[in-house]
């Protein structure tokens, strides 16, 4: 039996509500990531190996290093955009845990971010962690496999052998391994249902908002699918923006209209998000993972790029996008659905597939559709589980989760009342040496005003000295003085002179 231990927030056949998600963020900050790892679970779960979900964290210690050593056979890392400014310390800490490995570690579907024009300059500060990182998985492992051409190219700028990096995509379009569901077709009409996806980081590059305006507007039948953990947040608990009247034209308060017709969704496990979309015509927006999951529901699907992470999925899937820099706010869905072509994406499905398990095989590691059943056993475990639905927006009504608001409100104003009586506690304490300082204060000044009054009598007495000095100096040189004159004559006149 191989034993391998998976990088992920869960496991794929771990059911957890809304709450469980929230409190222990199983997504990662963002559901494309089980995505991705619940497509790299499947595929790994070939005959006599175990696949074991690590969790989302990395415990860089030793005691951990210690117990993956002992009781696994290989750590499987898959990534994303994990080569950009804001990964680097989560970066470093998988580093300092792989350092620590005496077993294989294989890492796949890591990408480098950085703008649409690929330009890898702001990636600088970064290089030697990314070097540290690729130096510590090379070690362990025959490749390591990468999301496309870009991070290619930026490895191997970097130092690392051509021959050891393999471009591979992302696992989630491989979760039906070499087949690929056929897209249903349709008429676009104002009746269509459309999935809309927006990331908040994407808008200094476009106007995601007015894009979302207008399909609120000329779509009655659109659903915002939302994919940040601030989202679930949003959703759980609400906010007071209908009272206080702020709005903003994203959708991320409750006075956003798309919020207050319950028309956003979090999906929260990516076996009901998938079936989710499959009662959609159309999806679109700047989500990779959210527009994958539509076309691995056989909803067509249009990416609006914005960084070099979307793009490079997108150029090497050959999933149809569009730039969305310079789209207009009112771009009509139904012109993306028409002018978008999928020939390029199912024409090279195959190849890519069988590109990922060359990776695989050497790399050691089999995969269920080339030595098992295809993941028909894996699917049909998931499909006996009850797993969660999108979260919607919270009306106020009693939604089963009463308990955890009320518990979770509880415990954060106990660690506010802690935090109060520990600043109450400092502020005594600090009153105190305040007082103290004072007093000290206070006598350093008694202190300094004596050494002044000593220092002006002594200055006193030093005149008096001085003038008694004077006084006799003047008597000395009166008396000495007529002496002195006829010492002077006697002496000047020389000799003999008398």
């Amino acid at each position: 039996m191989k034993r391998i231990l998976i990088r992920s927030g869960k496991s794929p056949f771990r059911v957890a509500g809304p709450t469980e998600f929230i409190q222990q963020d199983l997504i990662g900050t963002n559901t494309g990531n089980l995505l991705f790892s619940d497509s790299a679970h499947k595929m790994l779960s070939a005959p006599d190996t175990e696949v074991t979900s690590n969790g989302i964290r990395t415990d860089q210690s030793a005691r951990r290093a210690a117990e993956i050593n002992e009781q696994y056979d290989v750590f499987v890392v898959p990534l994303a955009n994990a080569f950009r400014p804001q990964f680097q310390a989560s970066l470093d800490r998988l580093s300092t845990l792989i350092e620590q490995l005496t077993i294989p570690v294989v890492v796949f579907g890591v990408g480098a971010q950085t703008t649409d024009d690929y330009a890898t300059d702001r990636l600088g500060p970064l290089a030697d962690s990314v070097k540290r990182f690729a130096s510590a998985v090379l070690e362990r492992s025959a490749s390591i496999g990468v999301r496309g051409e870009l991070t290619a190219r930026y490895l191997t700028g970097l130092g690392v052998p051509a021959d050891r990096v393999d471009i591979i995509g992302c696992p989630s379009m491989f979760l039906h391994g070499d087949t690929f569901p056929e897209l249903r077709t349709a008429e676009l009409t104002s009746a269509s249902r459309i999935a809309l996806n927006l990331s908040p980081n994407a808008i200094p590059v476009g106007d995601i908002s007015g894009i979302a305006r207008h399909a609120w507007e000329n779509y009655p039948d659109v659903t915002y699918y939302a994919q940040n953990l601030v989202d679930a947040e949003l959703l759980l608990w609400g906010d007071l923006t209908p009272e206080t009247g702020v709005e903003d034209p994203f959708p991320l308060q409750l006075t956003h209209d798309l919020l207050r017709e319950n028309k956003m969704r979090m999906p929260l496990d990516p076996a009901t998000w998938i079936a989710e979309l499959r009662g959609y015509d159309f999806a679109y927006g700047t989500r990779i993972h959210g527009n994958i999951a539509a076309l691995l529901a056989g909803t067509p699907a249009v990416v609006l790029t914005h960084d070099s992470r979307t793009l490079e999925l997108c150029r090497y899937f050959g999933i149809p996008h569009r730039p969305l820099s310079g789209l207009p706010a009112d771009t009509d869905p139904r012109e993306l659905y028409e002018g978008a072509d999928y020939s390029a994406m199912f024409k090279g499905h195959s190849e890519r597939f069988d590109r990922i398990v060359a990776f695989l095989d050497r790399n050691d590691l089999k995969n269920t559709y080339t030595h098992g059943d295809g993941g028909a056993a894996f699917d049909a475990r998931l499909a006996a589980l009850d797993l969660p639905a999108s979260m919607p927006v919270w009306d106020g009504s009693d939604d089963g989760h009463m308990r955890y608001r009320v518990a979770r409100l509880r415990e954060r104003i106990a660690a506010a009342n802690a935090r109060i009586d520990t600043r109450v506690k400092e502020n005594k304490e600090l009153r105190g040496k305040v007082a103290a300082a004072e007093r000290r204060a206070a006598e350093t000044a008694r202190l300094l005003e004596a050494a002044r009054a000593e220092l002006a009598a002594t200055r006193k007495q030093l005149g008096v000295l001085e003038r008694r000095v004077g006084g006799i100096e003047k008597r000395v040189m009166v008396r000495l003085g007529p002496a002195l004159r006829r010492r002077v004559r006697k002496i000047s006149s020389g000799p003999g002179k008398d």
